[in-house]
């Protein structure tokens, strides 16, 4: 499918199209690798084939990317490169009714004429690699499938989160024991052997632990274990998330972008398009 889309004033035409070159898509995502981690491991084997890529092209040069990772709704959707080109692989091949969206602050204007976008708090994408990295000292255990169910258990204090075995078989898992009971874990969202590059994430600590270091310990020992077969190691935080940013600069992750990650209703009519930023003028006032 191949479609032109039209251009707003001042902005080029773009060809736009779907495709399943994962060559040209990972040449475009190393650009920005750091950024486009959890897409640089969607382009393995094992996570492709639930993949949708629409590409933005100003003659034979990709300019812009959208990922769409299937699942349930909200889908996942992930915006890379110019704005414009972002915008009419929206309006014309990636048409999600709701999407949990990724993207750069630049591209948010874009988004905003093809969807709603709920507020939401500032993110940082922090890295990691062998270099930066500081270990912290601590008692931590890697976790085994068969620990499954007490890693959800923990996990649905404050995620109502049911992962599989099958995430603690194929990503890396560390939790703190106390007492025989799991009261903190991280882990890994995706990993990539292939492109050397892995995601951390689900760091929680029972609530009854909190202000131990636990939350470092295990997230260190993640990392640890990551950087053995990666040369890059990524993780996402609130920006107003200050210990946590602290904690993670300790251990060596240095911030590399501040982007929005929201939830996006695709725009119904002209009507929504004009209400839109009067909305975001004249908020409803919630009390209570």
């Amino acid at each position: 499918m191949v479609s032109i889309a039209r251009a707003r004033a001042g902005e080029p035409s773009f060809a736009v199209r779907f495709t399943t070159d994962r060559r040209l898509l990972r040449h475009f995502l190393e650009r920005d690798r750091l950024l486009a981690a959890y897409a640089v491991c969607d382009l393995d084997d094992h996570e492709f084939s639930r993949t949708r890529w629409g590409v933005a092209y100003d003659g034979l040069e990709p300019r812009s990317l959208v990922l769409e990772y299937a699942g349930l709704a909200p889908q996942p959707v992930f915006t890379m490169g110019e704005p414009a080109g972002v915008e009419a692989v929206l309006r014309n091949l990636i048409r999600p009714r709701v999407a949990y969206m990724s993207m750069p602050y630049d591209v948010v204007p874009a988004v905003d004429r093809v969807y709603r976008v709920d507020p939401g708090p500032e993110m940082i994408r922090m890295a990691v690699d062998r270099e930066t990295f500081r270990p912290q000292p601590g008692l931590s255990a890697r976790l085994v499938p068969g620990e499954i169910g007490d890693l959800n258990r923990l996990y649905d204090l404050g995620f109502t989160a049911w992962l599989p075995a099958s995430a603690i078989a194929e990503g890396v898992y560390y939790g703190v024991r106390v007492h025989g009971r799991l009261v903190a874990a991280a882990g890994t969202h995706v990993v990539s052997r292939e492109a050397r590059i892995a995601v951390v994430g689900n760091v929680l600590t029972h609530r009854d632990f909190r202000g131990r270091g636990f939350a470092k310990v295990t997230t260190s020992a993640v990392t640890q274990e990551l950087l053995r077969f990666c040369d890059d190691v990524v993780l996402n935080v609130r920006a107003d998330n200050t210990p946590a940013v602290a904690a993670y600069r300790t251990l060596g992750y240095r911030e590399h972008c501040r982007f929005a990650e929201r939830l996006v209703h695709r725009r119904a009519s002209t009507l929504d398009g004009i209400m839109g930023p009067i909305r975001r003028l004249f908020p409803v006032r919630k009390d209570g």
